[in-house]
């Protein structure tokens, strides 16, 4: 039976390498879909203008997680100015082919980082 997600997003979903929560964040980032019911936190620990941890908790489906998870990995160790031009292809780019309705997963983790960049700016 062919599975209706990438391997990757499988992966991602079952081994998570960004799940849990930061002490101390420097910045925190909360999203949520009120259709589908996802929700997002991003917290982030910023050092010198580079995103130094980054954590993710969500609750949602499998290519939520994934999502979360792959823009953690994208974001950990850039400048905050690299980090916002993450885009949510970039993450359909890493993770492979999500079925349509699950673009928002995607769309959701984008706008979480960024939130989590803007409470940090807002703070300093």
């Amino acid at each position: 039976m062919k599975s209706l997600y990438s391997k990757k997003i499988m992966d991602r979903f079952l081994n998570p390498r960004n799940m849990g929560k930061l002490a101390n964040p420097d910045g925190i980032g909360d999203t949520e879909n009120l259709r589908c019911g996802d929700i997002m936190r991003i917290g982030i620990k910023v050092e010198d203008n580079v995103i130094k941890e980054i954590k993710f908790e969500t609750l949602g489906c499998a290519p939520a997680i994934a999502s979360s998870d792959m823009i953690c990995e994208l974001a950990k160790g850039k400048t905050l100015e690299k980090a916002k031009k993450i885009k949510y292809e970039d993450i359909v780019d890493k993770l492979g082919e999500l079925p349509p309705p699950k673009i928002h997963c995607t769309q959701l983790a984008e706008k979480a980082l960024k939130m989590a960049i803007k409470d940090y700016e807002k703070k300093q």
